[in-house]
């Protein structure tokens, strides 16, 4: 397995390069880059700035990720996710978390709140058509149980 390099500019002294914790990980900890600490009610979503920004390269993706520890001790997760980071963008990541838990969560500053994925990517060419082959599932439905789109 041959790691790629990811360049990252960080966008504030005390930013925290992401890195893995263990060396079989997929995911890399993002960290929050905060003044000082922020509350997060319960169903409060916070968008939380990382203080870093990166240069994935042509062909590869940021997926960014919850922290399981944090969705299972504390109802955190985030809103969009997989979140997306395009190779092409060049700003500061911020992550989106929500509070689904009972309890006022707080996040303070150098708090792992994600995790990020560097993954491969293909784009497609859209072809519009007539008619698609058929398949053995065909249109039958959303994971396999027969439901329809129909409201």
């Amino acid at each position: 397995m041959n790691p790629i390099t990811v360049r990252i500019k960080k966008l504030r002294g005390d930013a925290i390069v992401p890195r893995y914790m263990t060396d079989l990980a997929a995911g890399m900890d993002l960290y929050a880059a905060l003044d000082s600490p922020v509350r997060l009610a319960p169903g409060q979503r916070l968008l939380v700035p990382t203080g870093i920004a990166l240069a994935i390269p042509a062909g590869f993706e940021g997926q960014v990720r919850p922290r399981s520890g944090l969705a299972l001790k504390q109802g955190i997760a985030l809103v969009n996710s997989p979140g997306t980071i395009d190779a092409d963008y060049r700003g500061e990541l911020g992550i989106i978390l929500i509070n689904h838990g009972q309890e006022e969560v707080v996040v303070s500053p150098g708090d792992r709140i994600a995790q990020l994925v560097i993954a491969p990517v293909q784009q497609a060419i859209m072809q519009v058509v007539e008619d698609l082959e058929a398949t053995e599932r065909n249109t039958g439905g959303f994971g396999h149980t027969g439901k329809s789109l129909e409201v």
